[in-house]
């Protein structure tokens, strides 16, 4: 895994060892990121079950003025600071070994420009999230994309307030663009 574009373009990324993340293809991280123009620059990020950061990571390297990576997994905690001294992105990165619903349900408002969220499939962890970021105040226009399962069901978001703007499919994958009704 490396990061596609930007100040640490073609760098190799670390991961860790077995099947506790999914690191986002390079060819996925790309399309994806096209699709953020205009959202990523200078933008306040939040990586939510962060993984190995490759997502954060290609953020700060594409413009984003600051990421905050979430992730419970020790090892992988490990692995974002690696990745981010090797990117030498660590003064715009900030690590939290936290549990992601935790750690939202902790904020006072959501201020950030983009959240991204890649939770282990099948667990509903992206609708309990989805469930405290729909009872909380958003300061922006806060773009929520969640990568799930191709047969993952969104149709509860708009009973939350949100409304799905995008729908990514790909193989095996997809990505949902979400914002929050005002």
């Amino acid at each position: 895994m490396r990061v596609v574009a930007g100040s640490a373009r073609s760098l190799i990324l670390k991961t860790i060892e077995g099947m506790d993340t999914r690191p986002t293809t390079d060819r996925i991280k790309e399309t994806l990121f096209n699709m953020f123009t205009g959202y990523v620059t200078d933008a306040k990020f939040l990586d939510l079950f962060a993984g190995s950061g490759g997502i954060g990571i290609e953020a700060l390297s594409r413009g984003a003025r600051e990421c905050t990576f979430i992730e419970n997994n020790p090892k992988a905690v490990n692995c974002i600071k690696d990745n981010l001294k090797h990117t030498k992105l660590d003064d715009k990165g900030r690590v939290l070994k936290y549990d992601a619903i935790s750690y939202v349900q902790g904020l006072d408002k959501i201020d950030y420009d983009v959240i991204f969220m890649d939770p282990p499939y099948s667990k509903d962890l992206e609708k309990n999230v989805l469930t405290v970021l729909a009872g909380k105040d958003f300061t922006e226009d806060t773009l929520i994309v969640v990568e799930a399962t191709l047969d993952e069901d969104f149709s509860y978001v708009e009973q939350l307030g949100f409304d799905i703007v995008k729908d990514k499919r790909y193989k095996s994958n997809k990505h949902i663009f979400l914002q929050k009704r005002d």
